[in-house]
């Protein structure tokens, strides 16, 4: 198989990747709120286990998932983890996909802002031009003073900032930590803080209900497995870039199952945000970081499936 077509075959298992996220976000939306947020969390993180093994390296430890290089930084994760995943829980059920998407899409730009606070990067011109594109998008989606905003606006922001965090440590704790470590920060993060929270409230799902939870578990795993393999064939940013398909996704499932629409204004501020973490994606290309992938996934850990860590010899060069 020649280059070209194995880096061909990396991007195509990337599309349906996102497609297959894609999926698993509306499968949270087509329960319409009728399990509590932090029993999907916990039902997903339960579920998210079946992609432990193809995480796993040939030389880790299960025990790896605690191990870290860092341990406050792992608590860290651990916590914008569980936030992430219950934020972006709440952003589907309360929003239209469309707009839940437009707002989890600034991920990017949050990225670009906690690097130069923590990282202390340099950031030049075309990323802050980019980040300005961005919040012009949400801006027109928003419209602030002529709509009504609600708890799925501020979730949604919530969900973006945490997964920006998450970037951010993981580019802080470079390749040598391990992936099992990163993976089971956030996984352990989201089983112990959701677990603990729906205690006060669980119901017992419907056969129906149980299907939506399964199909979002499961296909949350399924999307990070697809998507290490699109890594080990094509180079990170291509595996990046197809994550904005999930806008047509989005605006597909609402229009067909969930009767959402997408007024001009809306269509415009996708375009300008679409346009801004696409200006992003090839300037972190230049500089030679990690890539923000599938930012809008309700898991929060596809990042994870598209960094090289140490030792992983199928690792895309940046």
């Amino acid at each position: 198989m020649t280059a070209a077509s194995t880096t061909l075959r990396g991007v195509l298992v990337a599309f349906a990747a996102y497609a297959v996220f894609a999926f698993s976000d509306a499968s949270i939306k087509a329960l319409h709120g009728t399990v509590p947020s932090f029993q999907v969390a916990f039902t997903g993180a339960i579920l998210s286990l079946a992609a432990l093994p193809f995480i796993k390296g040939p030389s880790d430890s299960w025990l790896d998932i605690f191990r870290t290089t860092n341990r406050p930084l792992w608590l860290v994760r651990f916590v914008a983890g569980a936030t992430g995943a219950i934020a972006s829980i709440i952003t589907f059920t309360k929003l239209p996909m469309a707009e839940a998407f437009c707002l989890l899409f600034l991920l990017p730009s949050f990225v670009t802002i906690l690097s130069v606070i923590f990282l202390k990067e340099d950031v030049r011109w075309q990323r802050w031009a980019a980040v300005i594109v961005g919040f012009l998008g949400v801006l027109v989606v928003l419209r602030p003073g002529f709509r009504e905003l609600s708890v799925g606006h501020l979730a949604a922001t919530i969900g973006a900032i945490s997964a920006a965090i998450a970037i951010v440590i993981l580019r802080k704790l470079g390749p040598a930590e391990k992936r099992l470590s990163l993976y089971g920060a956030s996984l352990l993060g989201t089983l112990i803080v959701s677990g603990l929270l729906m205690l006060s409230q669980v119901v017992v799902p419907s056969p129906q209900q149980w299907l939506f939870l399964a199909s979002y578990g499961l296909l949350g795993a399924a999307g990070n497995v697809m998507l290490m393999t699109a890594a080990r064939l094509a180079p990170a940013t291509l595996v990046a870039t197809p994550q904005y398909s999930q806008m047509i996704w989005a605006i597909a499932f609402g229009y067909l199952f969930f009767n959402d629409s997408v007024d001009l204004p809306m269509a415009l501020g996708i375009v300008l945000i679409i346009c801004s973490g696409l200006l992003t994606l090839i300037r972190e290309r230049k500089r030679q970081v990690p890539l923000p992938a599938a930012v809008a996934s309700g898991d929060a850990q596809s990042q994870i499936a598209t960094t090289p860590v140490e030792g992983d010899v199928d690792a895309p060069t940046r």
